[in-house]
């Protein structure tokens, strides 16, 4: 009892704490879903696609560092862990219990992740312009910016035309790179509780089950 009790304790103390913080849409139930936003499973994470016109405006260096890129991946997790070439049981355990902080993944993608990704399990929803806009302020409070409001980039990405950015927050084991995008759902307006949303597969399964239509 002592254990499970220090568990609860645990997950209610990081339950949504740490940057990036979830922000909370606007509610205007007319509004008419007309943004695509994409989660892509690939394994033990996931990442989330936006059209680039959708973010450029928000996070114009993006713009500057892809051209023109048809849509964004962006990922979240552990700066050891993420930007390791090789995954060791080292590399792992420091990432759960001595992070020395966060990375952004960017990939540029000329066309659309399902086609881009044809062997990963790709699901789509779609947001009305309050809430892309909400969505929009969380990825971008996402990534660190130095004393020139400049964001600070760090390695070449894992794939593609990709980039590695320092980031926002810190990873932990209640704090995963899937709860970050479970953060980033809840603040496009999924009804969603990032709380216990740590797998892959728990983040894909919730998309799947509550998607919404695009209203064009």
């Amino acid at each position: 009892m002592k254990a499970a009790g220090l568990l609860f304790v645990l997950v209610a103390l990081y339950g949504c704490s740490g940057k990036p913080y979830v922000l909370e849409p606007e509610i205007n139930a007319d509004s008419s879903r007309t943004t695509r936003l994409y989660v892509v499973g690939h394994g033990w994470h996931v990442g989330l696609v936006i059209a680039a016109d959708e973010l450029n405006p928000m996070i114009p260096e993006l713009k500057a560092r892809f051209g023109g890129a048809e849509y964004y991946e962006l990922g979240w997790g552990d700066e050891g862990f993420y930007q390791a070439r090789e995954i060791t049981t080292g590399v792992t355990l420091q990432a759960i219990f001595w992070s020395r902080g966060a990375v952004m993944h960017v990939a540029a993608l000329p066309v659309s992740p399902d086609r881009y990704f044809p062997g990963s399990d790709v699901v789509d929803t779609c947001l009305n312009p309050e809430q892309t806009d909400s969505l929009k302020r969380y990825l971008a409070n996402s990534f660190t910016q130095d004393a020139g409001n400049n964001l600070v980039e760090l390695k070449r990405g894992v794939y593609g035309d990709s980039q590695f950015y320092e980031g926002e927050g810190r990873y932990h084991l209640l704090n995963t790179s899937n709860k970050w995008a479970a953060k980033a759902l809840k603040s496009g307006g999924m009804e969603i509780s990032p709380t216990l949303k740590l797998t892959a597969s728990s983040v894909m399964a919730f998309v799947k089950a509550n998607r919404k239509a695009c209203t064009l």
